[in-house]
């Protein structure tokens, strides 16, 4: 299959699932070398002081974290249960026209039919437009919750004297690990 095509003179190409996986993987070990690298060299001159934050534990175990999921929820949750109630009263509908669909005309049939077609596609816009919502949403508080953590970070990078302190690698020895420090400075901060 050709993944690329050529328009205004440039040939474009497109990435399967899996190259972008991956280049993803290639870029994080690159990274991993470029740190180890740097880290061998600033070792021979002096004591490295190094750490890690699991940042999917601060935003599972936090209370900016926890504080954001309530909100979004409790924002959300009327939203949630009208369509849930648009999605049992369909259903409610559907079943109660295949119980008198023998009974009913052509025409009844044919527009009853019509509209629970309709009643379908609200729900689905509806139930789209409310993913759509709650993603953007998430997405906001989760910034506001990452920004907070960051500036943690490095403040307890600041005062602790850490060279380094890192948020995504394939794998670091326990020891290191600072998360329950940086959840502690989170949940202690106003």
């Amino acid at each position: 299959m050709d993944r690329s095509f050529k328009a205004m003179g440039i040939e474009w190409f497109f990435l399967a699932p899996q190259d972008i996986l991956l280049i993803t993987q290639i870029n994080k070990l690159l990274a991993l070398l470029i740190v180890a690298t740097s880290v061998s060299c600033v070792v021979s001159a002096q004591e490295l002081k190094v750490g890690y934050v699991n940042t999917d534990k601060v935003f599972r175990d936090s209370n900016p974290a926890i504080a954001a999921q309530n909100k979004l929820q409790q924002e959300f949750s009327k939203r949630e249960k009208d369509i849930v109630d648009l999605g049992n009263a369909l259903k409610s509908d559907a079943e109660k026209f295949e119980r008198d669909a023998m009974t009913l005309s052509e025409s009844q049939r044919g527009t009853k039919q019509r509209q629970l077609m309709e009643q379908d596609r609200e729900l689905q816009r509806k139930r789209q437009e409310f993913q759509e919502d709650v993603k953007n949403r998430k997405n906001e508080e989760f910034k506001l919750v990452l920004d907070k953590t960051n500036r943690v970070i490095k403040q307890m990078a600041e005062t602790e004297k850490y060279d380094v302190l890192l948020q995504q690698v394939a794998y670091i020895n326990p020891k290191l690990d600072v998360t329950d420090k940086v959840i502690k400075a989170l949940n202690s901060a106003k």
